[in-house]
């Protein structure tokens, strides 16, 4: 298998990032991945205190035999991560807003969701400075998503009493 690499002239990875980054051509793109990370940051933060906020609320009634409070508190748990994931997309919105990515709002919009759900149903045409803008995007909403689908799935099985007597629903090991 390395010989099948060994003839080809690949650049070295600092070659290929200079050559990326000068492609690029925009600063800015540094301020949209510091963006992106904190984003990300904040809406596992968020996320987390979801989690804890419905296993504390689960905690509370299986102890009183309350069992209907927790399938409420786990559809309002959806409710606002689905409201976290809304306020992500408007976030996108405002930075690409603020960037002059395209000329209108609601095609700034509709551009911010596609991107973040990797839907990809638009045909959009951006400058070159920002080929990369929807790899960022896609990548953080792929993340969000994914942080988001683990702490429904650990609150799903407290609500349905999949977790072991030994095992801590908060741990995420919840088979």
């Amino acid at each position: 298998m390395f010989s099948l690499f060994h003839n080809l002239d690949l650049p070295s990875f600092s070659t290929l990032f200079n050559e990326i980054n000068t492609d690029m051509g925009n600063g800015q793109i540094w301020v949209v991945l510091v963006s992106a990370c904190l984003m990300l940051a904040v809406h596992a933060v968020a996320v987390l205190g979801i989690a804890g906020a419905f296993h504390a609320i689960d905690n509370v009634m299986t102890r009183r035999r309350i069992y209907g409070a927790s399938f409420l508190s786990y559809f309002i748990a959806i409710l606002l991560v689905i409201a976290i994931h809304l306020c992500e997309i408007i976030v996108w919105a405002y930075i690409c807003v603020a960037l002059k990515v395209f000329p209108t709002n609601p095609q700034t919009f509709y551009f911010a969701g596609e991107m973040y759900t990797t839907v990809g149903y638009g045909d959009y045409k951006l400058a070159e400075q920002w080929r990369i803008l929807p790899i960022i995007i896609s990548f953080s909403g792929i993340f969000a998503v994914s942080m988001s689908g683990a702490a429904l799935y650990t609150m799903m099985g407290a609500l349905l009493g999949h977790t072991g007597q030994n095992q801590n629903p908060k741990s995420g090991s919840g088979f």
